[in-house]
């Protein structure tokens, strides 16, 4: 599980193995020789050299930064540290090899629930089960109504004293998960990979104000990314990509001392705490707009928001 200890152990390097493994191993044979991957860049210029910065793309499949880090690696940019769910850690192997890869793993509130479910039940949590609690955490309903759908067993975890304790345990987790980014893109030399919708879409959805958060504690410089067609790459789990061309559009780097400027904060904040959050939240939103509208001008038509 995800927990404080997990995160405390994660050591991020500037020169990650798992990259290079992957890269070497899987990558190269995969889009050079089984394969024909044609990987485009629009605006490569963009990308700055001299400085570290957030990159915020659509998700549209599951493995659609592989071809963007792959790129990266041949062109000598630094090396990359990205977000993932926790969910993906689950699977111990699986988990290994994304902590040598230098991936953050981003515990939500639903892996929270489902989690301490299967720690107390020895089972995963029923869709209608997970469905009411996370509906009475989101506030879309209320207690009464929210255990009135639960059973007997699950409420005996369940209950108003202990959600309290699982949104706290979440904003602990994910102060940590801020703590990691914020020295990857500080002081170990990495860029920093976010899809700020947070899950998988065709088209782009709604962003999260994390990205905008992290942005504005750090100081550096978003740049948006449009990936166009990784998904008809990457068609399921596995993860190797059939033959195509997928097209990176870089778009204009947004920073505190220019188009982000009316959002800056002059003052300590907390990340990912309730008080920042309310404190800010026009700031963290207003962030998060002008960075999702960017992101869609970058995209195809079939990849663009309805």
């Amino acid at each position: 599980m995800i927990d404080e200890k997990y995160l405390d152990n994660i050591r991020l390097s500037s020169t990650p193995i798992g990259q290079k493994i992957i890269g070497t191993l899987v990558l190269i044979p995969n889009y050079r020789l089984f394969q024909n991957v044609d990987i485009r860049f629009e605006n490569r210029e963009r990308i700055p050299r001299d400085e570290t910065v957030i990159f915020a793309m659509n998700h549209t499949d599951r493995y659609n930064y592989w071809p963007f880090q792959y790129q990266l690696w041949k062109w000598q940019y630094p090396y990359t540290t990205v977000w993932a769910k926790g969910k993906y850690y689950r699977n111990r192997l699986v988990g290994k090899m994304l902590d040598i890869s230098n991936v953050i793993p981003v515990p939500s509130m639903g892996y929270l629930v489902e989690e301490f479910y299967r720690r107390r039940f020895g089972r995963k949590i029923g869709k209608e089960e997970y469905r009411a609690i996370k509906d009475w955490i989101d506030g879309k309903a209320d207690e009464a109504a929210s255990l009135a759908r639960l059973g007997k067993e699950t409420k005996t975890l369940f209950q108003k004293g202990f959600i309290e304790h699982l949104k706290d345990y979440h904003q602990l987790l994910m102060e940590k998960v801020a703590e990691l980014s914020t020295k990857a893109i500080r002081e170990w030399g990495l860029n920093l990979i976010i899809f700020p919708e947070g899950t998988r879409s065709l088209r782009l959805g709604t962003g999260r104000t994390g990205i905008a958060q992290i942005a504005l504690y750090s100081g550096k410089k978003i740049v948006p990314v449009g990936c166009n067609n990784s998904d008809r790459l990457y068609t399921g789990h596995s993860p190797f990509a059939k033959s195509g061309a997928v097209t990176y559009r870089i778009g204009e780097p947004l920073s505190v001392d220019g188009r982000l400027e009316e959002f800056r904060i002059t003052e300590p904040f907390k990340l990912f705490s309730r008080e920042s959050q309310q404190k800010y939240r026009v700031q963290f939103e207003g962030v998060t707009k002008v960075v999702m509208d960017s992101i869609n001008e970058l995209l195809d038509e079939r990849h663009r928001r309805l």
